[in-house]
């Protein structure tokens, strides 16, 4: 990876910085009507990256008019907008905040917490739709003793920012040496594993059907269940408003199942859960999880 400047470090580091004042300085409920505004004004304006969003969107959904299309592409930009917003303000997401805008949350980190009891871990795979950092956010404000693989940004010092953003989640860097190991004795501890099992990985690894298309996923998570012999919770955290709703799509049980017949279960349960609601959903994602893997 290469590195920057120094300049270029402070520079980047002073504007987001500039920008969580602003942001932390406009109520709530205010900045999520901002969002929907700046959402339909890039896209519909601007046009930013439109052209690319909507052929994405055209290849999942051919049946779907220009209108209902522009609607998907305005929709995932407005959510991610708004992942924005509550990543900046994520210090003062209290528990009481998680109590008024997730929807039943202490009632699903129970049931998560049953699995974590069983003493043996629990790997949870959540997508990038809905607000995925607030699926961990509030199960870790409620208790649940969980942990996340996040990879270092270029600038280290919105690296160190964004590590403290994950509040009461242990966050271990990626392309440490001892990774690897640290997760496997985190669930041999009973502890959760939240992963992001969608994102397009660089080497040849797992084929599923996904989204009209072929993707290549990484078999990591589900080799961690099948070592620790812990079950895999896929879910995914929708938005209802101003609200976070968890849906609860299936628990996984790794015995007897390869992990590669392990996440093409978990994929074909999210592709399916995303059709049904395509504006959360990253299409955004510069990384297209259907673009062809190089040899």
């Amino acid at each position: 990876m290469a590195t920057k400047s120094k300049l270029t470090i402070n520079v980047e580091y002073f504007a987001l910085r500039f920008m969580c004042m602003v942001v932390n300085a406009i109520p709530y409920s205010k900045a999520m009507r901002i969002a929907e505004w700046l959402g339909a004004f890039l896209v519909n304006r601007v046009g930013l990256h439109r052209k690319r969003t909507e052929a994405r969107i055209r290849s999942v959904f051919p049946e779907k008019s220009d209108a209902e299309v522009r609607r998907i592409a305005i929709g995932s930009l407005v959510n991610l907008l708004k992942n924005i917003i509550e990543m900046i303000r994520a210090p003062k997401l209290t528990r009481e905040w998680m109590d008024k805008h997730v929807k039943d949350g202490l009632e699903y980190k129970k049931k998560l917490q049953s699995y974590v009891d069983e003493g043996r871990g629990v790997v949870i795979m959540v997508p990038h739709s809905g607000n995925w950092y607030m699926a961990a956010w509030s199960m870790a404000k409620y208790g649940l003793p969980l942990f996340a693989i996040a990879a270092k940004q270029r600038n280290p010092k919105i690296t160190a920012w964004m590590n403290k953003m994950y509040l009461d989640i242990e966050v271990l860097e990626r392309d440490e040496r001892d990774t690897l190991v640290k997760i496997k004795r985190n669930l041999q501890s009973g502890r959760a594993f939240a992963i992001l099992p969608d994102l397009r990985v660089m080497k040849k690894d797992v084929e599923v059907d996904f989204l009209n298309g072929k993707a290549n996923v990484s078999r990591a998570g589900a080799m961690f269940a099948i070592k620790c012999s812990c079950p895999i919770v896929v879910a995914i955290m929708s938005r209802e408003g101003d609200k976070h709703v968890f849906n609860h799509l299936a628990t996984l049980r790794p015995e007897g199942k390869t992990a590669e017949e392990l996440m093409k279960e978990t994929l074909s349960l999210l592709d399916s859960e995303i059709k049904k609601r395509p504006e959360d959903w990253f299409w955004y994602n510069k990384r297209w999880i259907l673009e062809p893997v190089k040899e």
